[in-house]
């Protein structure tokens, strides 16, 4: 077992990925001589060279479309997105290409790629640099989009996620990169995309993979405790609670005793770092929400 930082526990997780195939190369603005505005790539140009970590204009639209001739030629490239705000220039890349290949090929064509994108707020950045706009990608069929929340699954969520063939939308909470936490490197306990149940009576599930969900072990949990709050970052108006929200519903009605509940952010955009944390649910806005859950 080794203490890492989720940041740390990432840069890991890729240098293992790289030293197993050679034909993982990592893309994206400052991940080679500086190492990343978060130093999550720090050392694996030094160590790989610059034709395997390679530093690319800031052009976001490039970084992806480049990265998709890539994995058509049987390459798996690896593109940080310096933050999530600046995912957009290569949205109709991502959206009408990478996660469109696999289905227009009828399946003779894979493209497998990871676009990994810090995400969320709580480190008192500027607009564009806060966001959780996971539910575009979410919404997108042939994308995969995940989440770790720990340093174990830092560490092998990325090494997983090298290794699917569908492309796989890897955010990362960058307000916890100075996590730390166990990991153990002997092995993994769990698939990418399964959900972990981290504490049981006033039970938390850790969702790890929002596209697909692991809707059976929400619907287990729901048959337990017989009540469900969501809580994400995202607003709240259609994002990941309201599918959450429906299919729980669908699956577990007579098991619920009262209305799944969401708490996320406002339907505002970002707002400046003086009143991020208003903006942002914390402990108090989820607790609430739990006991209004039980008073039904």
């Amino acid at each position: 077992m080794t203490s890492l930082t989720i940041a740390k526990a990432l840069t890991a997780g890729l240098r293992k990925a790289m030293e197993n195939d050679p034909k993982v190369l990592l893309m994206g603005e400052d991940i080679g001589k500086l190492g990343g505005v978060f130093r999550v790539t720090e050392g694996l140009q030094k160590d790989f060279g610059e034709e395997r970590v390679i530093d690319t204009p800031l052009a976001e639209a490039g970084i992806v479309g480049t990265a998709i001739g890539l994995a058509l030629r049987g390459y798996r490239p690896v593109v940080e997105i310096q933050f999530d705000g600046f995912v957009y220039p290569a949205f109709d890349h991502i959206v009408s290409q990478v996660a469109k290949m696999r289905a227009r090929s009828l399946g003779y064509v894979t493209l497998p790629m990871v676009i990994r994108i810090p995400f969320g707020g709580g480190i008192g950045a500027v607009e564009h640099h806060s966001e959780s706009n996971e539910a575009y990608f979410a919404h997108t069929a042939g994308l995969r989009v995940v989440t770790v929340s720990n340093p174990q699954d830092a560490y092998w969520g990325i090494q997983q996620a090298i290794e699917t063939d569908d492309p796989v939308i890897f955010y990362e909470p960058k307000r916890r990169y100075w996590d730390k936490g166990e990991v153990d490197e002997s092995g993994s306990t769990r698939g990418l995309f399964e959900a972990a149940v981290l504490q049981e009576s006033l039970e938390v599930v850790d969702l790890r993979s929002i596209s697909p969900l692991d809707l059976d072990t929400l619907v287990a949990s729901v048959e337990k405790t017989g009540r469900m709050v969501v809580v994400h970052e995202a607003s709240t108006n259609v994002g990941l609670g309201a599918e959450i929200a429906a299919a729980v519903t669908q699956r577990a009605f007579y098991s619920l005793e009262a209305p799944v509940m969401r708490v996320g952010g406002y339907n505002l955009p970002y707002p400046p770092s003086r009143l991020e944390e208003e903006f942002l649910p914390d402990l108090d806005r989820v607790l609430d929400t739990v006991d209004r859950a039980l008073a039904f």
